[in-house]
């Protein structure tokens, strides 16, 4: 168990009862309220010093009172440091109004996330709207958090490498093949896209990735230390992806695990992974 204070840069929360969430009706397990209380349930014994919420894939009608209802939940609950609600970059310059909406909800939305993981068509984020969407964030003030499987990595290397003024942070390494042991081309993409310098590398949903009931720490070392090494010790941070992440491990299994996995990093990369990167990243 890490023996520093964390920042856990990737967590959902979600009342299915309440609000529309279309992926949840497939996913028994998930498809429950998960909120502040549980979380804490799940991370007892865990230093955990803040989070950042992101969006949960909801209806779209719902996506604004979605943020909304955050930015009140993280004045009463400080633990709660950022936001990143959902916006539709694929909307181009339309976007700004939308863009004006979101930053006058909190100064905690920090960013966006635009899912192109379910798009069928791995160009989805190559459309001309999409890039001047997400060309458009630095102007507010916003980063761009990527979320695509290794199908599709080619094509998000590409639009990082068309927004070099936007700050983009990769969730879930990727989504790398790690369930059929499969490395290439998804490591050597990895690399090209770390070789930019407006992406940062977020280790996060990796046992999802895997064999749910059966992975060990030896299938997702290679995946995990390649992000690592690819990007370095000041452009990594920690994410739990909870409570997704529960259909393959717990909480602390994970956290146990990126803690092994990085024994031999410096303290100060340490801190850095567990903390201090996600705290400058997200303007926390």
């Amino acid at each position: 168990m890490p023996d520093l204070p964390i920042i856990d840069a990737h967590v959902h929360l979600w009342d299915p009862s309440r609000l529309r969430v279309p992926w949840l009706d497939g996913v028994p397990q998930l498809n429950r309220p998960h909120g502040l209380a549980e979380y804490e349930a799940a991370t007892a014994g865990l230093n955990i010093e803040g989070i950042v919420y992101l969006e949960i894939d909801i209806a779209p009608p719902y996506a604004l009172l979605e943020a909304r209802e955050i930015a009140r939940l993280a004045e009463r609950d400080g633990r709660i440091l950022g936001i990143v609600p959902f916006a539709p970059l694929e909307f181009g310059d339309q976007l700004r109004a939308y863009l004006e909406e979101l930053v006058s909800i909190s100064p905690k939305i920090k960013g966006v996330r635009r899912l192109t993981q379910d798009e069928p068509d791995p160009e989805f984020c190559l459309q001309p709207g999409f890039i001047q969407g997400a060309r458009l964030l630095s102007e507010y003030g916003l980063s761009c958090d990527l979320c695509c499987r290794y199908l599709q990595f080619a094509q998000t290397v590409e639009l990082v490498r068309r927004c070099p003024g936007t700050s983009f942070i990769l969730d879930h390494i990727g989504k790398p093949n790690i369930r059929g042991g499969q490395l290439e081309p998804w490591a050597s993409q990895m690399r090209e896209l770390a070789s930019l310098p407006n992406v940062v590398g977020k280790i996060s949903g990796v046992a999802t990735e895997a064999d749910h009931a059966s992975w060990t720490i030896e299938d997702v070392k290679p995946y995990v230390r390649h992000a690592l090494e690819v990007f370095g010790e000041d452009r990594v941070v920690f994410g739990s992806d909870w409570p997704v992440a529960t259909l393959a491990t717990t909480y602390r299994r994970w956290v146990d695990t990126l803690d092994e996995l990085t024994a031999d990093l410096s303290d100060e990369a340490r801190r850095k992974l567990w903390n201090a990167n996600a705290r400058r990243f997200y303007r926390l």
